[in-house]
């Protein structure tokens, strides 16, 4: 077979064998195959002389000092390492390559004789060869050394360094230890902190640790972060020869780096799982977290060049380390941006990448859909210009501390977002040099003075309430904006939140635009039960063959047994043992007694909605459908709050009854829009076009020029 292309050889062996009866077995088994990256051609392996490391000598010593080591996530640490450690033989260092470091083995013709060189000087003395500058192979592989033993001479050994054995030799190699700065390394070894992907567990962590091992009997890092790989969208590694991935450089162009260093940062790849690259993705972290967040920042420089304008002053950024007010959405925000400081600090200590990003990110969220939301009214100085003044300070802090606590992670945008706010901080501060970029600044430390969980708790509770509220009209398909009787709170701590809850009940009211609430503890008033069914995706694979049963004993479950489950997080049944995660929980209410009722419930908090139509609310609701249109006109014909404007209306028939609603409520309009709202005369001669809503009402826009005010 000699000459033969390996692979053609395959089967001429195999008949070989088989015509001489020598053939055991013949298979095909479908596995990977190693293929030239150059050529693309299969590979053979062959055994081949190498050069090892005794690593299973101190297999034990590499245990115990990756036991001393602290590794995120834990289970590549303790699993996949620790296994590959118990396992692990020794280490072949040598390779058949012109291009590598030589290893420093100097041998006589029979392998008897064996000097390991330790440094140039050393080589220089044993060869007496003393113009030695360069140690690439062409060079070294001339040099010989006398034998002491009577051998002749000593000739380098032909096989080079696995590039692995140079990669785990980087801590002495970077500052030429012990030649060099010998002090320095001792004193900053071990490394505080090291991050390569999962696949080094059997790579450069793991010939770090060997060597260091060996040398020192200490581990080489003190930290560790390992990230998942990144495979392309269909969950094959990307690779160039079938461009499977987007090109990065385009990626960057249409959507920035930061949006795709956030989207890695918070996927699953930062917690040693593997990540499907997906364009989407990167999309959705601009439209969820950088628009949102980036218009409440131009929402507040907004309202403070409207405050400017109307107070005839500069407004100038105080800093807040106690909040004099009462407003309790101002402390709630406050103290939510503390608890968010002390939680950076606390997991970015344990190196926990893939906690503090999601949590930064929810509360970008946070603040735009609830403190923006619940208080632009204050925002733009319809309470009053103190108030006005205090909420745009609040919410300057909290904008401030945002883009300082996530400028390592998100630098470009909050540098663009930092310049925008710089303006408005006090001259003798913003001119320092530290204040000339957000990069220069430390993030802020946690004022705990400002930490209030008491209202970060109440306001959760809040919050519960309003999404609850909104299912609830989503599900009965009831606007917004038509506002309904009667919301009812039940709650389980209802000693702590009854007296709390009054100071966010406007918040509740405007929200789901309701005209009462009431707070009560008592569910059975109500005739409230819980009532839980199977989450058959979750449940299916603990129950197995038992499915069938245990739906139909879940389905069973009285008000008494789910509250148990929820208070105790488990419950016996059938034999299974079953969390909260196991079963789909929905309040029931007795329809009999309290059929205006719509009912919900998240955890601790049920709601009841009065959903009973009424004529005076309907009415209500129709006049809020029309200061909805006009804003959306507002909008269209892009008119900022500050423009002049005045709205005509009018009502088409005319004798129709909505004529009556709206000439009685003009007052109403008027407060709302905070424009005049006049009926149409056609004898006006308007400068815009007219708008037609739902074939009943035309409104006109009339735009004044200044001059002409």
């Amino acid at each position: 077979f000699q000459a033969q292309y390996f692979k053609v050889a395959d089967n001429n062996i195999t008949s070989h064998l088989s015509v001489h009866l020598r053939l055991y077995s013949q298979a095909t088994f479908q596995h990977q195959y190693p293929f030239c990256w150059r050529s693309d051609t299969p590979l053979i392996y062959r055994a081949v002389p190498s050069w090892f490391v005794r690593v299973e000598d101190f297999k034990d010593k590499l245990l115990k000092n990756n036991a001393q080591t602290y590794w995120v996530p834990e289970f590549a640490k303790e699993k996949r390492f620790a296994n590959w450690l118990s396992d692990a033989r020794d280490w072949a260092i040598s390779r058949n390559r012109y291009w590598g470091n030589p290893i420093p083995l100097w041998v006589s013709d029979d392998y008897q004789e064996v000097v390991c060189v330790g440094s140039i000087e050393e080589l220089k003395q044993l060869s007496g060869v003393q113009d030695i500058s360069d140690l690439h192979k062409e060079f070294v592989d001339e040099i010989t050394i006398p034998s002491k033993q009577g051998k002749g001479v000593l000739r380098r050994v032909s096989e080079v360094f696995d590039c692995w054995f140079e990669s785990g030799s980087m801590p002495y190699a970077q500052v030429h230890y012990p030649y060099e700065r010998k002090e320095e390394f001792e004193q900053n070894f071990p490394a505080d902190f090291i991050a390569e992907g999962i696949d080094q567990t059997r790579g450069w962590f793991y010939t770090l640790l060997v060597i260091s091992t060996a040398l020192f009997d200490k581990p080489p890092f003190k930290n560790l972060i390992t990230n998942g790989l990144v495979l392309a969208a269909d969950g094959q590694k990307m690779s160039k020869r079938k461009k499977n991935y987007p090109d990065p450089s385009e990626i960057i162009g249409k959507y920035g780096a930061d949006s795709i260093r956030l989207y890695l940062i918070t996927s699953p790849a930062v917690r040693g799982d593997a990540l499907k690259f997906n364009e989407a993705g990167v999309r959705d972290i601009i439209k969820d977290a950088f628009l949102p967040w980036y218009n409440a920042m131009k929402f507040l420089t907004q309202n403070i060049e409207k405050w400017e304008k109307e107070q005839g002053k500069s407004f100038v950024y105080k800093e807040m380390t106690t909040y004099a007010g009462t407003n309790i959405m101002d402390r709630w925000v406050l103290s939510s941006i503390q608890s968010l400081v002390k939680f950076v600090y606390g997991e970015m200590a344990q190196y926990k990448l893939y906690t503090v990003l999601p949590r930064l990110v929810k509360f970008i969220d946070t603040l735009c859909n609830w403190y923006v939301r619940l208080n632009r009214k204050r925002l733009r100085g319809e309470t009053s210009a103190d108030d006005c003044l205090l909420t745009l300070n609040t919410l300057y802090n909290v904008l401030f501390a945002m883009i300082r606590l996530s400028s390592p992670f998100i630098p470009f945008l909050t540098e663009s977002m930092y310049l925008r706010l710089k303006k408005y901080l006090a001259p003798a501060v913003r001119d320092t040099t530290e204040y000339a970029s957000i990069h220069f600044l430390s993030i802020p430390d946690v004022n705990e003075k400002l930490i209030d969980t008491k209202i970060e708790q109440l306001v959760a509770v809040m919050q519960k309430v309003i999404l609850l509220g909104r299912v609830i009209r989503d599900r009965k398909k009831i606007s917004l904006r038509h506002p309904l009787k009667e919301l009812v709170i039940v709650v389980d701590n209802y000693e702590e939140i009854s007296q709390a809850i009054v100071e966010v009940k406007s918040y509740i009211e405007e929200e789901l635009n309701v005209k009462k609430i009431l707070l009560t503890k008592d569910k059975k008033d109500y005739g409230i039960e819980l009532k839980a069914k199977a989450n058959f995706a979750v449940l299916a694979l603990k129950a197995k063959d038992k499915m069938k049963v245990l739906s139909a004993a879940i389905d069973k479950l009285n008000d008494t047994q789910v509250q148990e489950l929820l208070v105790s997080g488990k419950l016996v049944l059938e034999g299974v043992e079953l969390t909260p995660e196991d079963i789909k929980i929905s309040p029931k209410c007795d329809a009999t007694k309290f059929s205006q009722y719509e009912v919900d419930f998240d955890e601790n908090v049920t709601v009841l909605l009065d959903v009973s139509p009424d004529e005076e609310m309907l009415n209500e609701g129709i006049l809020r459908d029309i200061v909805n249109r006009i804003q959306r006109l507002r909008k269209e014909f892009k008119i900022v709050p500050t423009d002049d404007i005045v709205v005509y209306y009018r009502v088409q028939p005319e004798m129709s009854k909505l004529i009556d609603r709206v000439n009685k409520t003009v007052e109403f309009i008027d407060s709302s829009i905070k424009k005049p709202f006049k009926p149409f005369d056609s004898s006006l001669k308007l400068t815009s076009t007219c708008k037609t809503f739902d074939v009943s009402v035309d409104f006109f826009f009339n735009l004044f020029q200044a001059s002409n005010n």
